[in-house]
């Protein structure tokens, strides 16, 4: 029986970490190659991109893809990871009113930067900041250019405020709850956050781990998957004729004629099967820089 291969939408529960959950589908799914792209914090929830089996050579292909988040902030307060898992530093009253919040979104809007938090994934000298931040260290963070796409108020029921958020890869919400809770004058922190889309992946589309592990349990774990492809629709497709797929699959450069203008492309069999992602060669031919199992 072949390995799954595939990609997984998952909706992550709140309390777990992104490492938790792939090691839950591990378990669930019962392959060890199990990745995810963009890291969520255990208080958020929502979409979880998994890369299952093969998959995971996909995962750099995913990894800058925009997201759109769903961020419930608590003025007034900030604390030490800048949400509600952290230890409060400093409470403030909150006398911001609608109309001062609408006014200081447009500066937040478009390409900013950012500094990353010293609790986040980001890794200086080789290191998470994370780790670091455990030990009672902090350290200097250089700021990050990161792009607000959009940013729009949902809600104010004082001292809690709702915003939807869509942004580059890297950009953190608690950074930005941080900022926005500086301009405001009386500090905020995220008490809420859902991830709601990850490129072409979103929330409504997703599966809980109850329910994946049902479909596994029933012999139809291949159903929760997504086909590979998903992860390269940005990349132009090509079919490859049987020969060409031969060439691929044993790392061999080989003539595409009418080969798109791109510097990579997806190869497909004759029945839309995913084989190998292309790049041109300084001859003028192209070969594989990655091949899945066929």
């Amino acid at each position: 029986m072949s390995e799954p291969l595939g990609l997984l939408n998952l909706n992550k529960p709140a309390g777990m970490t992104s490492h938790d959950v792939v090691n839950a589908v591990r378990r669930i799914a019962g392959v060890r190659q199990v990745g995810h792209t963009g890291t969520l914090d255990p208080l958020a929830t929502g979409v979880l991109v998994l890369l299952v089996g093969a998959a995971t050579r996909l995962a750099r292909y995913l990894a800058g893809a925009d997201k759109t988040y769903v961020a419930v902030l608590r003025l007034g307060e900030t604390t030490s990871t800048d949400d509600a898992e952290g230890e409060v530093l400093e409470r403030r009253p909150v006398a911001v009113t609608r109309a001062e919040i609408e006014a200081a979104l447009p500066s937040f809007r478009g390409p900013l930067l950012q500094t990353p938090p010293m609790t986040s994934a980001v890794k200086v000298g080789g290191r998470p900041l994370y780790k670091l931040a455990r030990k009672g260290q902090e350290i200097e963070r250089q700021p990050r250019p990161v792009v607000i796409h959009a940013l729009t108020l949902e809600a104010w029921e004082p001292p809690h405020l709702t915003l939807t958020v869509t942004c580059s890869a890297g950009t953190y919400i608690r950074s930005l709850a941080h900022d926005l809770g500086q301009a405001w004058g009386c500090g905020a922190h995220v008490v809420a956050l859902t991830r709601t889309v990850v490129g072409s992946f979103r929330l409504e589309d997703s599966l809980t781990l109850e329910e994946v592990a049902a479909l596994a349990a029933a012999g139809r774990l291949t159903e929760a998957l997504l086909p590979p492809e998903r992860a390269l629709m940005a990349l132009p497709p090509v079919t490859l004729t049987p020969e060409m797929e031969v060439a691929a699959r044993y790392g061999q450069s080989f003539d595409l004629p009418a080969a798109p203008a791109a510097p990579e492309v997806r190869a497909h069999d004759g029945q839309g099967r995913l084989v190998a992602v292309l790049i041109p060669t300084e001859e003028g031919r192209w070969r594989p820089t990655l091949v899945l199992p066929g």
